[in-house]
């Protein structure tokens, strides 16, 4: 699916079958730019989700720009409140395709809140800053914060650049708060014991920074 919603249950449905079972509720609509991820996390549901041929996240090929527009063109936005990129891999690898369609989003639905969620390594990915490149098309960057240190954050989520992945992320956190209105760090719920949860929430508090607790199947 190029863009989908999602239900209780850790559901993910195309938005027309969204629009059956619940036809008036408000929901997010998702965008799925791409499959690759820079992260290989431990608790990742790309290993462990079980999703049908017409529900499921994985892309034969990722879409195009065009491809996204025309979607995003098609979707029943009465019902929309938010527009999140999101998917089974990171966005921000396709950082020319997603500032593109954020811009177009503001464009055609300039009342519509835009979220992004990442691992927050795209400065990493990309070998400059990109945070400057978010301002004015995104109103909440979500980032994955996952642990207190570098060692346990490597742990669960083996990204790709080792340990110096942890400081980067941080970095970029702080340079997106520069740009964007709301940067929320994020940790999962029965993935993160509680006392490192704490540990989060100070870091999070030393840095000028907002700690989120998600549940596991949420998105």
């Amino acid at each position: 699916m190029i863009v989908y919603a999602t239900h209780a249950g850790g559901r993910y449905l195309p938005l027309a079958e969204s629009l059956k079972l619940e036809p008036k509720a408000l929901r997010g609509l998702y965008v799925n730019l791409t499959n690759r991820c820079n992260c290989d996390c431990v608790f990742c549901l790309r290993r462990k989700k079980i999703m049908s041929a017409a529900a499921s996240l994985w892309l034969e090929r990722e879409p195009t720009v065009a491809e996204v527009k025309a979607a995003l063109d098609g979707a029943p936005w009465h019902v929309i409140r938010e527009v999140v990129f999101c998917g089974f891999g990171e966005p921000t690898i396709r950082l020319a395709e997603l500032t593109e369609l954020l811009a177009y989003v503001k464009k055609i639905r300039p009342q519509i809140p835009t979220r992004l969620n990442t691992n927050g390594l795209g400065e990493l990915y990309h070998g400059r800053e990109i945070a400057a490149e978010f301002a004015g098309i995104l109103d909440t960057a979500s980032i994955s914060l996952n642990a207190a240190t570098a060692e346990k954050y490597f742990k669960l989520t083996r990204a790709a650049y080792g340990l110096k992945s942890f400081d980067a992320m941080l970095t970029f956190a702080e340079h997106m708060k520069n740009f964007v209105p709301q940067v929320v760090m994020t940790v999962v719920d029965h993935v993160t014991p509680p006392e490192e949860i704490a540990a989060c929430r100070r870091l999070c508090d030393e840095r000028g920074l907002t700690l989120r607790v998600r549940p596991y199947e949420d998105n």
